[in-house]
């Protein structure tokens, strides 16, 4: 997702109330899955930690430039697959103006309430995937793997409809969300709450990192399994 200045608003709280980083989760976990990875901008975060990482991107040029990032990072694979809640469909990817990062499989509706630049340039069809399958056929075993990240534009929700079998191993998710439709049809956290709340995990962070005066903000939101 696009930053705005409320990022570092934001960074600068934390260091006053001396709070730790929402991303403290990464120093008790033992792997990352990074859906919606783009160009793997937090790959020196994850190097520094010492974590094998997985990436998933469906753009093609933001891809490439992510194997490119990657390479020399020790246990960091990159997997180009669009990840939703079904195997097999034909989805429409929106290919956003921001070098893709802000690129859905959702309309954009509210969004431009807080990014009124932001616009989609074409269009891309796609056969979509949920993640056991795309981490099957990329002969990845996803034991290692105890952190789940999401950064997918609105469609957080079907991945971990999609990825329900896999949940369970799962010690921390992290996921952007949003609490007003800024795309169409996409989750908001409310709806994130409560869908990971009844597979046994609990909010543990929500950082606001971008809003509008009108009204309208994005979040990131840390979750924790009650069994961890």
């Amino acid at each position: 997702m696009f930053r705005i200045a409320g990022r570092l608003f934001g960074s600068v709280k934390r260091r006053i109330l001396k709070t730790p980083s929402i991303d403290y989760y990464l120093g008790s976990c033992s792997g990352v899955i990074h859906i919606g990875a783009n160009c793997g901008q937090e790959r020196d975060l994850y190097a520094g930690h010492r974590l094998p990482v997985v990436w998933i991107e469906p753009l093609a040029e933001p891809f490439e430039a992510l194997t490119k990032n990657i390479r020399g990072l020790a246990n960091q694979l990159a997997i180009k697959a669009l990840i939703t809640d079904r195997d097999g469909e034909r989805r429409t990817l929106h290919v956003a103006n921001n070098d893709g990062q802000s690129s859905s499989i959702f309309d954009l509706h509210l969004h431009g309430d807080i990014w009124p630049d932001i616009h989609y340039l074409r269009d891309i069809e796609m056969v979509s995937s949920t993640l056991p399958t795309a981490l099957k056929e990329a002969g990845i075993d996803s034991e290692p793997y105890d952190a789940l990240v999401l950064d997918t534009q609105g469609s957080e929700l079907l991945i971990l409809r999609g990825a329900a079998s896999l949940l369970s191993q799962f010690k921390f998710i992290k996921t952007e969300a949003a609490d007003f439709e800024s795309y169409k049809g996409g989750c908001t956290v409310s709806e994130i709450c409560s869908f990971l709340g009844n597979n046994n995990f609990s909010l543990r962070r929500k950082e606001l990192f971008a809003h509008h005066p009108a009204g309208g903000r994005y979040f990131d939101l840390l979750f924790k399994c009650n069994a961890a």
